[in-house]
Parts: structure tokens; sequence; C-alpha cells
């Protein structure tokens, strides 16, 4: 699409969010593909413009940037520039295998790069042992020892996966790491309208195939798919 389409695209998805009672969103380039670690400054610029317009649409929404891949320092950058709450980062601590090669730990200059460009404000939210992504090279680590230290390099929340897009976290890990570490631990993946149940215990749930067309991330959001979740979720909360 042309850049004018992308943002009128991701302010219809948005406001279809915001109606549906959504309690944030996230903006994220997952189209780009295939996706690399030299992100250049095009990629910034161009949601830059998104986030922003985004904003308008949702002046008082809670929304969040994360550009693939593993391009966190940028993201905080769009994320100030465009007024966002908060980031969705990769690769916070530990090194790990992704498709896109290999990744290694950021929290440091992540986080000295939030302190420098005045971006204090804009929470990290951290993904561990994520998907798509080989551990290998940290097996002799759990997930609760991850979680331990993403939360010792002063991450703002954890996110825990399934092994790809769309695929179920695991509820035994989500217990897991919610006893291991105070902060927030969102559900990264495979949230549906029959699982809800698993993950209560969650402080968030990022859902984004779920509430697509035939449930494939890659197709246009289904209002009624939204509508019918947020409902549920609106019961389970009474």
């Amino acid at each position: 699409m042309k850049m004018t389409q992308i943002v009128e695209e991701a302010c219809r998805e948005a406001s279809i969010y915001h109606d549906a009672g959504i309690d944030g969103v996230i903006i994220e380039n997952m189209h780009d593909i295939p996706y690399s670690f030299s992100v250049g400054p095009e990629v910034s610029a161009c949601m830059t413009a998104v986030c922003t317009a985004v904003r308008s649409v949702c002046p008082l929404l809670p929304l969040g940037v994360q550009i693939l891949s593993s391009a966190n320092q940028q993201a905080l950058a769009v994320a100030l520039a465009s007024g966002l709450d908060f980031i969705r980062a990769e690769g916070f601590v530990f090194s790990h295998v992704a498709d896109e090669g290999l990744l290694n730990a950021c929290a440091g200059d992540l986080l000295r790069y939030r302190k420098q460009i005045g971006a204090e404000h804009v929470q990290i939210f951290t993904d561990i042992k994520k998907k798509h992504s080989s551990h290998a090279l940290t097996s002799d680590l759990s997930i609760e020892e991850t979680a331990r230290a993403a939360e010792f390099f002063l991450s703002d929340g954890l996110v825990i996966t399934g092994t790809a897009t769309g695929v179920e976290a695991d509820p035994c890990e989500l217990r897991e790491v919610s006893q291991s570490v105070r902060i927030p631990v969102l559900i990264g993946s495979g949230v549906t309208y029959d699982n809800i149940e698993h993950y209560l215990g969650a402080n968030g749930m990022i859902i984004g195939s779920h509430f697509k067309e035939g449930g494939h991330w890659a197709n246009a959001v289904d209002p009624e798919q939204v509508k019918r979740f947020m409902g549920k979720i609106h019961d389970l909360r009474k």
C-alpha cells in the first residue's frame, strides 16, 4: 500500500478496537516482511506517521508500538514523537536465535537510550523466551530465571508467548512466572474467545490473530469477533 492507505487502514482498525472497548492498542509493522535487523530511517518515519495518526483518533487510549525486527530504540523514538505510552521489545535479556538471526540482549543500551532522549515515561514491555526463536543457547535457564533477570534489568512488564504467532502460551508458564516476579506479566499469543479463562491470571492479553477474519494475522480486523470477545471479557470482569 501507499503510506496514505496504510495510515487510513491503521486508523480504521484502531477505531474498531476503540469502539469495542479494548483497553489498549499496539501498532506494529508486521506486514513488513521479511524482517531485518537493519531497520532503516524510512521505517521509523513511516511508523511515526502511522502512530501519530492513530493517536489522533484514540487520544485517551493507551497506545504502544513494536518495530520489527527488534528495533527497540527506534520504537522508543517513535513512541516519544507520537505521544505513545509503551513499546514491546524483543531481546531484552539473554541471547537467542530468531528467524532473522542471532539476537543479543539490549537492556543496558535500551534503558540508557530511553533516559537520553527523555522518554522515561514510555514503558518497556519485554518478551522472554519469545516466539519464532530457538532458545538452545539458554536451555539451562528456566523461564522463571529469565523473568527474574528481566525484572532485575528494570523491565516494566513481561510478555509470554507460544512458539509462534497465534499459538497458545502455556498457562503453567504464566503461573510460574507470575509467582517469580513483582512486575506485570502479559500473554502475547494464542488467546481466543474459547480459552480466555486459562489466562485470567495475566495482567494483560495481547491479541492479534484472533481478532482477524478467519483467525489469520494478515487478514482484516473482524469487528464482530472483537465485540464478541470483549463482551465475554466484560462478563468475566463483573
